[in-house]
């Protein structure tokens, strides 16, 4: 059985710890996998089959979009992008899905390095740890200036508070207005989505929801 003091012990070495900064999490981040720098500290994210499925299906919808109407945009899954807190902290994220100005992907094809431009519109499906996105994400990507933010809670693994009571899968679309801040629409059932970077899209929340 441990002692106290070796517990103690413990818990001062796990708290005197030195944080990642963005730029070390760059350099040692492992590429078997998908990683996010949270609180200078590298987390695995693993997601459900269901999730992925999710994914797969928005990325084909906007795929389809950015074709059919020639839209100057690229959808991607794995762009790391830097954020920050409301505290200035660095923070290295991946959404689900990013979209991103072509010109701007491809102003540099050979580069590593995570995106630090806004992005057109992110996407982040809701996991377990639903305030990452309900409140962290949606603090960081509104501070880093992304257009569109969607968050989709299938779930409805989020807190009453937002989903309602009894709660309700939804889909969220946040869009910044000329103050920089995210105005939120929720979208349930039949609900057709209204997206700022994609006006003609044709999709519902149900369509997203009930995969």
């Amino acid at each position: 059985m441990m002692a106290i003091a070796e517990i103690h012990n413990e818990q001062k070495a796990v708290e005197s710890k030195p944080k990642l900064s963005f730029e070390k999490f760059l350099q040692i981040c492992p590429t078997d996998g998908r990683y996010e720098l949270v609180d200078g500290e590298i987390i695995v994210v693993a997601n459900t089959r269901q999730h992925e499925d999710i994914v797969a299906f928005i990325y084909k919808k906007f795929d389809g979009e950015i074709d059919r109407l020639d839209l100057n945009f690229v959808v991607r899954q794995n762009v790391s992008i830097k954020t920050a807190r409301n505290d200035s902290s660095s923070q290295g994220r991946v959404p689900d899905l990013s979209v991103v100005n072509r010109n701007i992907w491809r102003s540099n094809p050979s580069d590593y390095s995570a995106f630090i431009e806004p992005l057109q519109l992110a996407v982040e499906v809701v996991s377990s740890n639903w305030e990452d996105d309900y409140i962290d994400k949606f603090e960081e990507y509104q501070n880093m200036g992304i257009s569109e933010y969607w968050i989709i809670d299938y779930l409805a693994n989020g807190s009453r508070n937002f989903l309602g009571n009894p709660k309700k899968k939804s889909v969220f679309v946040n869009l910044l207005d000329e103050n920089g801040k995210y105005q939120t629409t929720r979208f349930t059932g039949d609900d057709k989505i209204n997206s700022r970077t994609f006006p003609e899209l044709d999709l519902t929340a149900a369509q997203i929801l009930n995969i």
